[in-house]
Order: structure tokens, then sequence, then C-alpha cells
């Protein structure tokens, strides 16, 4: 199996609404504990490690790749 990142949703919009309407109400504990679990939920559902590994590295990336882009916009202000 290979890590898809094309949107496997019919509406993804209503994925996304999902995930949101999910944290309302929460503290922000709640909803990193929330966060976490749904994680380790779906992981277990792909169940193939490889792509877990290439899924977790895709999202570092996003990650260190948003707070680089940040930091730059900073510097230029």
């Amino acid at each position: 199996m290979t890590l898809s990142t094309s949107s496997n949703f019919a509406k993804p919009d209503d994925a996304f609404r999902a995930i949101v309407e999910a944290h309302r109400g929460l503290s922000d504990a709640q909803s990193a504990d929330l966060d976490a679990a749904l994680v380790l939920i779906l992981a277990n559902h792909i169940g193939d490690i490889a792509v877990l590994r290439e899924a977790i590295t895709l999202a570092r990336r996003g990650v260190i790749d948003a707070q680089q882009q940040q930091q730059q916009q900073q510097q230029q202000q």
C-alpha cells in the first residue's frame, strides 16, 4: 500500500468540518488528547508501518516548513 495524499472524500469540506467540530468545547489539553487518540485509531486502521512512516515524514515536513516560513516572514518585518 502507498500513502494517498489526494482526497478520498466525496465531500472533503465535510471531513474537515467533522474534525473541527470534534474539538469544539474542548480545552487545549483535551483537544491534544483527541488528536492523539484519533491518530492512533487511524494508524491502527491503516495497519501498514511503511505507510504510517511515510505519513509521519510528510506531516513533520509540513510542520517544519510552515514554521520556517513563519520565521522568515517575521525576519522580513
